[in-house]
Formats: C-alpha cells, structure tokens, sequence
C-alpha cells in the first residue's frame, strides 16, 4: 500500500499540517488552561451510608447528574461482601455544604435511601513540589534520549526525534486543554507511555537508516535514502500501532470512566506518535541534511571559482 508513497516529498504537507496543529494546542493550553483533578487540586470527602448493599457502579451511576462520575469511590465498613456494602467513601473535587447535600440527594433518588455520615475537605495528593520533580524528570528524561541518540546515530537524527516526541505530548495537552478534560496522577503515567512508544518509532526507523547509510550508493540523496527506510518499517509500524490501538480503545469504550482519561492520552498519543516518527522525524532529518549540504556545495564552489580567478590572474600577470 506505502511501497511507491514518497513521504519525504509530501513533507512540506506534514510541516504545515503539524504547525497548524501545535500552535492550536499551545492557544489552548494558554487559553483555557489544565482541569486540575483531586490528585493536584484536594477536594472532598463523602461517607454515605445505604439502607441496603450497593455496588460502586451504582453510586457512579448516581453521581452522573452532579458530573461526578469520575470519583474515586470505594466500599467501607463492616458489612463488606464481594462487591457491594453498605458504606461508600465517595473522594471528588471540592464542594460546598449545599453542593454536597445535592449530591447526597441525588444519589438517594438514584440508588436509594442515603445517609450522610462524614464530609471533610482534604488537600492534594500530589503536591506542587511532587508537580516540578515530574516535570523535572520529564526534563532529565529528554536529556537522556538526546544523549543516548547522538552517541547511537548523531545530534541530528536526536534531536528530529525530539522534536516529534514534543509534537505527540503537544497534541495531547493540547486536546485535553481544550476540551477540558481532568488531568490526574494516571494522565502523567499515560504521558510517560507515549513518550516512551514515540520515542521506540522513532529509533526504529532511524536505525535502518543508519544501516541504510552504509549500503546506498552514495549517489542517493537523503531523500531516497529515508523514503526506502520509511518503507522497510511502514508494516511493522502499522502493525504496532494496531495492535496498541485496539488494547487501548477496548480499554477507553469498554473500561470503566475513571480510566477513560488514561486510555484517552495513550490514543491521541500512539497516532500522533506514529505519524509523527513516519512523516515528521524523518523529514526534519532529511531538510536539515540537505540544507547542511548545500551550504557546503555552495562554498565549496566559492572555494574553487575563488582559486580558479586567482589562477587566472596569475597566467594573466
């Protein structure tokens, strides 16, 4: 199917597409900003207790009118049995004593008779200082890749690599900004992921074109020597893709909504990541070596116009 497509060739496409793209999810990570989840934010507390044993699937399905379906909820006290009891321990964003009453009210209408038996406010489980050491290991982490790459291949195929990387986690704030999605302690693990699975796409095709470099003739322009590279690993790619693809939506359509936002950022990111590592790494390598190799063509023709009027005006002295 990809055997005769010319990637490289359509990257002026992949560039304006890409663009378009990172300056739509940086204007809507400065615009709207991040939901904040209870893991970053602290929230509140709810201890309910029924008149019969419940199951927390049916408490969720009683929070949905508040849009609190995405609480942590877990069973408590002693009449615990397999998956239903009597008490609920409901953790969600922040509310009001009024809020809270209508929360109860609500779940009542919708499970059955409720009792409020404790609500307190608690603070975040992931702290500021918790935030900057995942950002600062994000950051190491990018150091590494970059290094490990430029001793594996060189500083230019690291940082093509780099860039993609940064284009996939792009689209995925992007998107999660914009629609404001919750960002909690399972969307950085999701992140981590697909920085990972980008990052393994992208070594896969610059390592055959690392062995690629060295059977070419070197009469083949980047161009040809990234496209046949592209086409060597285009099945394994898709292959990957669907299968990551199917584990992952099986898990966003069919799993239960407090894993929806993690299955979400594997989505958006192993397409991305794809796409990313074929049409994007592959074409910023390929431009950047041109232009380095014209710049040396270009003076190495000044060199040679230069020493050839020298010689002329010798002969003509």
């Amino acid at each position: 199917m990809f055997n005769n497509f010319d990637f490289i060739s359509k990257r002026k496409i992949w560039f304006s597409f890409s663009g378009i793209l990172i300056v739509l999810s940086i204007i809507s990570i400065v615009t709207f900003g991040f939901n904040w989840g209870i893991d970053f934010t602290g929230g509140t507390i709810l201890e309910l207790g029924f008149g019969k044993p419940v199951t927390v699937e049916q408490v969720r399905d009683g929070l949905r009118k508040d849009g609190l379906e995405t609480a942590v909820i877990q069973l408590s006290g002693k009449n615990v049995q397999g998956e239903s009891g009597d008490d609920v321990i409901i953790r969600t964003k922040n509310l009001s004593p009024e809020e809270a009453q209508t929360v109860v009210s609500d779940v009542s209408s919708e499970v059955g008779q409720t009792e409020l038996k404790r609500m307190e406010t608690v603070g975040a489980v992931i702290g500021s200082e918790v935030t900057k050491n995942t950002l600062l290991n994000v950051l190491i982490s990018f150091g590494a890749m970059i290094l490990y790459m430029s001793i594996r291949f060189e500083h230019r195929i690291a940082l093509s690599a780099i860039v993609a990387i940064t284009h996939d986690i792009l689209m995925v704030l992007g998107i999660f900004a914009f629609f404001h999605l919750e960002v909690d302690a399972s969307f950085l693990a999701a992140i981590l992921t697909v920085l990972g699975y980008s990052m393994n796409e992208s070594v896969v095709i610059f390592d055959r074109i690392r062995e690629a470099m060295h059977t070419h003739k070197r009469t083949d322009s980047y161009a040809v020597l990234a496209n046949d590279s592209i086409h060597q690993t285009i099945r394994r790619s898709l292959y990957t893709l669907t299968t990551t693809l199917f584990c992952v939506a099986s898990l966003y359509f069919f799993g239960g909504d407090t894993t929806k936002n993690f299955a979400l950022v594997m989505l958006i990111g192993f397409i991305s990541g794809a796409y990313s590592s074929v049409c994007v790494a592959t074409s910023i390598w390929v431009t950047w070596n041109e232009h380095i190799s014209s710049d040396r063509n270009r003076k190495a023709k000044e060199t040679k116009e230069a020493k050839t009027g020298k010689k002329l005006k010798a002969a003509k002295a």
